[in-house]
C-alpha cells in the first residue's frame, strides 16, 4: 500500500499548486491513500468549506487540520457534517467535528487517520499522547485497519519525535505539522513506523513560512505589528512524505521526502512509477 501526506497548504499559491499537481501525483506513482493538511489554506489561516472541497477534489482521501482548526468561523458548523475533515483528537470534549477516522482508501484498504495538537509553546490542550493511544486501542494496526497515519501538530520537534517514539510498532506513519520547514530525519523506526519530523508546507518558500515577509519581518524588528500577516503568492513548493507499507503488518517498509517546485530542491520517491 503506498500512502502521501502532504504539508500544510498555505493560502492561493498552495491550494493552486495542489490542485494543478497532486492528481499527476496519484496517478504516477500509484498512491492507495492521500492525507492533506489544509489547516493554513483559506487567506493562511483555517480552512473554509469551498477550499475544503477543493482539496478533496484535487485527490485527498481526509483532510487534518491545527491550531488554526476554527479560525474561519464556518467551519465550527461545516465539520459537523464532513466526516472527512479532521481537528485535533485532543481539543476539549465537545468540540464539534471529530478527530480520528477510519476511511477506506482507493482498493479497499482501511486506513485510521489521527489529527492531534502538541502542547510545547501551544495553547493549553488535554494530552496528545493518550489520546491517540486511546484511538488507536480502539482500531488496531493489522487487526481492524491496514495502515494508521498520526498527523501531530506541533511547535517542539523534540515533541513530535518523543510522539513517534511513543507509537512505534503500532502507526504506520507518524509525521509532524506546524513549522512549515521540511525535515531530514525521515526514517523507518526501529518497530517500524515511519517517521518525519516536519512535512513543510506546500506555498511559496521565498516567504517567511509562507507569509510575505514584510510584516513578519517588522514584528521582528520593532516587535509593533504594522498590518496582517498576508500568504505569499510566488510559485509554491509542494511537500510531503511517501510511505510504502508492509502488507502483511502495515508498518512501513520505506519512506521519502516528497518535494516539487518552487525554489526547493526536488526531491521525488523512487519506488517505480505505475
Amino acid at each position: 500500500m503506498k500512502l502521501l501526506f502532504l504539508g500544510d497548504v498555505v493560502g492561493r499559491t498552495g491550494r493552486d499548486a495542489v490542485a494543478q499537481h497532486l492528481p499527476g501525483i496519484i496517478a504516477r506513482y500509484g498512491f492507495d491513500f492521500v492525507v492533506v493538511n489544509g489547516e493554513n489554506a483559506t487567506h493562511g489561516k483555517g480552512l473554509n468549506a469551498a477550499h475544503y472541497q477543493g482539496l478533496r477534489d484535487a485527490g485527498a482521501d481526509i483532510v487534518t487540520l491545527g491550531d488554526h482548526a476554527f479560525d474561519q468561523r464556518e467551519a465550527l458548523t461545516f465539520i459537523e457534517r464532513e466526516p472527512l475533515l479532521l481537528r485535533p483528537i485532543n481539543y476539549a470534549p465537545g468540540t464539534p467535528g471529530r478527530g480520528a477516522m477510519i476511511v477506506e482508501g482507493r482498493n479497499g484498504h482501511r486506513v485510521l487517520v489521527i489529527n492531534a495538537l502538541g502542547r510545547v509553546f501551544m495553547p493549553p490542550i488535554d494530552d496528545p499522547f493518550r489520546a491517540v493511544e486511546a484511538a488507536i486501542a480502539d482500531a488496531p494496526l493489522g487487526e481492524v485497519v491496514d495502515a494508521v497515519i498520526v498527523d501531530f501538530h506541533t511547535e517542539a520537534t523534540s515533541e513530535i519525535q518523543a510522539m513517534g517514539q511513543f507509537l512505534d510498532g503500532k502507526a504506520t506513519l507518524v509525521v509532524g505539522t506546524h513549522t512549515h520547514i521540511p525535515t531530514a530525519d525521515h526514517r523507518v523506526l526501529k518497530g517500524g513506523t515511519a517517521f518525519m519530523a516536519d512535512a513543510g508546507m506546500c506555498g511559496d518558500f521565498d516567504s517567511i513560512i509562507g507569509t510575505d515577509t514584510e510584516e513578519p519581518l517588522n514584528r521582528f524588528l520593532t516587535g509593533i505589528p504594522n498590518g496582517r500577516f498576508t500568504p505569499s503568492e510566488g510559485e509554491a513548493t509542494i511537500c510531503g512524505v511517501a510511505v510504502e507499507t508492509d502488507p502483511k503488518t502495515g508498518l512501513a517498509r520505506y519512506v521519502s521526502p516528497l518535494r516539487m517546485g518552487g525554489v526547493l530542491s526536488e526531491i521525488l520517491p523512487d519506488f517505480p512509477p505505475r
